[in-house]
């Protein structure tokens, strides 16, 4: 594997580790590669298994100044790290890999994920983390970056139960940030307690799609307990006021825009400008950055949402302040 050795603070990519002042802007939350998988046989939209069409979308977003993205697609729901790899090697754009467990929905019946306990799921998160992630059943030498772990309605349900625990406990062991999908924007504060009392500090949990619930105390409430919010629906507001936008100048009024960070998790073909989709990409840094000045949200701010706070909560724990050994 390529990249610097691990040292701290540092981020994983699937090409190595790297200082966390190399990120650049970064995507929070997004799904490059759809190599098949439940989601695909659900809707043929979620194909995204073309490394030449994705390098083209990268590439241009690349142009635009983009420096990293964090892929949210977890073991089995169509990850391929291989190819991940290759988008990253084409555009030099940085990509950090998932290990974890999406929903239910996305995985067949029978899936080893309905019957492994936390410690068994755990064992598999820390092995894609530290000797590299397992896609069809052949170890690569890319390591996964993050945890992607996924929550129902109004928080971790029975089936999340034991994923959420696996989470804490891969957390624990290797110091790799959480990341979150919280479904229709609800139940972050009852994921950040389960992830809690898991032993997991709220400052290594980021919390997806929150920007659904447009309700200014709900995230006043989540940034009180020092975990971070990934808004990702700046594009999905149709002709209706822009909800995430809203949300932006709350957190600036409020001071809390250091504990936000950005992304579009544009998963399907429709969103994309290889597949004459819309917005493409690039959206983050020319459409919605353009809505941001207009409502004085400048490009100071800008670099602290994708550039500053996630090189600082995609930076791994370090664990050897807790006396503990990766």
């Amino acid at each position: 594997m390529t990249g610097a050795p691990a040292t701290r603070p540092f981020i994983r990519t699937v090409l190595g580790d790297i200082a966390p002042a190399e990120l650049g802007v970064t995507y929070a939350h997004e799904h490059l590669i759809i190599d098949g998988g439940r989601a695909v046989e659900l809707d043929p939209g979620f194909d995204l298994a073309d490394v030449d069409a994705i390098a083209t979308e990268v590439g241009a977003a690349a142009e635009l100044g983009l420096g990293a993205v964090v892929d949210a697609m977890p073991i089995d729901a169509g990850r391929n790290v291989e190819k991940l790899a290759t988008v990253s090697r084409r555009t030099g754009v940085h990509v950090v890999a998932a290990t974890g467990l999406h929903h239910a929905r996305f995985y067949p019946a029978g899936h080893w994920s309905e019957r492994a306990t936390a410690e068994e799921i755990a064992a598999r998160f820390v092995a894609d983390i530290e000797d590299g992630c397992d896609d069809d059943g052949t170890r690569t030498t890319h390591r996964a970056g993050v945890i992607k772990i996924a929550g129902s309605d109004d928080g971790p349900s029975d089936r999340d139960g034991p994923i959420f625990g696996a989470a804490a406990i891969a957390h624990r062991t290797t110091g790799a940030p959480i990341l979150t999908h919280c479904e229709r924007g609800t139940g972050a504060l009852e994921q950040v307690a389960t992830l809690s009392a898991g032993g997991v500090s709220p400052q290594h949990v980021v919390l997806s799609h929150v920007d659904k619930v447009v309700d200014r105390g709900y995230h006043r409430a989540i940034a009180a307990t020092g975990a971070v919010l990934e808004y990702d629906g700046s594009f999905r507001w149709g002709d209706g006021a822009n909800g995430t936008l809203r949300l932006l100048e709350w957190m600036a009024e409020d001071g809390l825009l250091g504990q936000v960070v950005l992304g579009m998790d544009a998963a399907r073909r429709s969103y994309l400008s290889v597949y004459g989709g819309r917005p493409g990409l690039t959206w983050l840094l020319d459409g919605f950055s353009t809505a941001m000045e207009g409502v004085g949200l400048g490009a100071e701010i800008r670099r602290r949402l994708l550039v500053e706070n996630p090189a600082r909560v995609f930076a791994f724990a370090d664990r050897s302040m807790e006396g503990a050994s990766r």
